[in-house]
């Protein structure tokens, strides 16, 4: 019955189109190799993914059985989603940024961040709460970057409402890169399809708003947010940002992002579908405190 009522809830969002979204959910997850920059690592016959991913490359079947590591042992290329390379550069890290990763696991987002850092003096505070992810976050880091650039980053495990109090007007940037449905990875997962309803979309979408809400008070006046989901359910993506400019909106902006090649522009946001581009569901929408 839950997987039921699973294809008629987004197919009600997506109507015809829906068909094609959950075929392609069930394919091969497509991904890049962005390459190190902390790493001295040849890229000699590696195919460049595309002109808007910089040092990301098609990873070859050697590559994905072993990752070469460059001369000081820095592992040298992550294999991510190629539009969560776009979102955590979208968030625009300058040099001398104090920035936070609200929601850090695994850790490609905040590898892209802390490169963005490393040439100045700013710092990162990598957060999450759960101690298995966050245990799967600090290795990543240790096996990424160099320890002196390690000195600038910080790994703590709050819940993320709590730096509303913690941390008032300390970043000058924030990604939210929020708990989601991911849908991806619930068609794969037998066990949680039986349990879904409804319901989780919603309660997904109370907890997305309160941590977008909490961020809004850690980040400076004038500072940048970047809110993502993996998530297809528009519940969690227009209507988070919908209801945060209601209840926020004397207090910030959402200002429009550029719209990569065959991504889509949303009311609020931009979607990267793999219907379309073969990678993602990805969405990203950006708030400026003013």
């Amino acid at each position: 019955m839950s997987s039921e009522s699973f294809q008629n809830f987004y197919r009600e969002q997506w109507g015809e189109r829906w068909a094609g979204l959950d075929q392609s959910l069930r394919q091969a997850e497509t991904q890049v190799a962005r390459r190190n920059h902390f790493a001295d690592v040849s890229v000699e016959g590696l195919r460049p993914f595309g002109p808007e991913f910089a040092h990301c490359f098609e990873p070859t079947d050697s590559l994905r059985r072993e990752l070469p590591r460059g001369s000081e042992g820095l592992l040298g290329f992550y294999l991510m989603d190629p539009a969560s390379v776009w979102i955590a550069r979208a968030l625009n890290v300058q040099p001398d940024d104090v920035v936070l990763d609200l929601c850090a696991a695994p850790g490609g987002k905040s590898l892209c961040l802390i490169e963005a850092l490393a040439s100045g003096s700013g710092e990162i505070l990598a957060n999450e709460p759960s101690p298995g992810r966050r245990e799967r976050l600090m290795k990543v880091i240790q096996q990424y970057v160099p320890r002196d650039v390690r000195e600038r980053v910080r790994v703590t495990g709050k819940e993320g409402g709590l730096f509303s109090k913690s941390h008032p007007e300390t970043f000058d940037r924030i990604l939210v890169d929020a708990p989601c449905s991911g849908e991806r990875h619930l068609l794969e997962n037998q066990k949680e399809m039986t349990v879904w309803s409804p319901s989780r979309s919603k309660r997904l979408a109370q907890e997305q708003y309160a941590l977008l809400s909490g961020a809004l008070e850690a980040l400076k006046l004038g500072g940048t947010i970047v809110y993502s989901t993996c998530a297809l359910s528009h519940l969690e993506n227009d209507a988070v940002l919908e209801k945060f400019l209601k209840k926020k909106g004397d207090r910030a902006d959402v200002t429009e992002l550029p719209l990569p090649d065959g991504a889509e522009r949303t009311r609020y946001g931009v979607q990267f579908l793999p219907d379309r581009l073969g990678y993602g569901p990805l969405f990203a929408a950006q708030i400026v405190k003013r």
